[in-house]
């Protein structure tokens, strides 16, 4: 990749210049999915909570066995805090970042516990889960170069 235009920023943690370059997309593109992320997720849990027998299977059936206005809930809460940190990621904020990559792999646990009564859409929310946390872990300390 060539470096024409690409900022500079000397990182307040270690002290290192950090170059901004074409990785710094794939940090915006984390933070759009992690809005959209939580958008499905406050969706998936407002269904949850409202209309119990939309699901494949009853709450038996699940690997951690609640009822579907618990699950929800989790859903509801995870989606919100989800959408507010890839906000957060798309403006730079280390903050963001962190509370990115912990929602993430929260988002991951719990579709994985949710697997069964929703299997296309909790496999394909896994799969972005793990996209987010690779570009928040490996490019998300060049947003901040970018905006110098």
């Amino acid at each position: 990749m060539s470096d024409l235009g690409a900022a500079t920023r000397r990182d307040g943690l270690t002290g290192r210049q950090t170059t901004a370059t074409g990785w710094v997309g794939w940090v915006f593109f984390a933070g759009v999915m992690m809005v959209m992320l939580g958008i499905f997720q406050a969706i998936e849990g407002l269904v949850a909570i409202f209309n119990d027998k939309y699901f494949l299977v009853s709450r038996s059936g699940l690997v951690i066995s609640a009822d579907y206005t618990v699950w929800g809930w989790v859903h509801l809460l995870l989606g919100i805090v989800v959408a507010i940190a890839g906000y957060a990621v798309i403006r730079g904020q280390m903050w963001g970042r962190v509370i990115g990559i912990i929602m993430a792999v929260a988002s991951a646990v719990v579709n994985l516990g949710f697997l069964p009564a929703y299997p296309v859409w909790g496999t394909i929310i896994i799969a972005i889960d793990v996209i987010v946390i690779y570009a928040l872990v490996v490019h998300g300390r060049e947003v901040q170069a970018y905006d110098a």
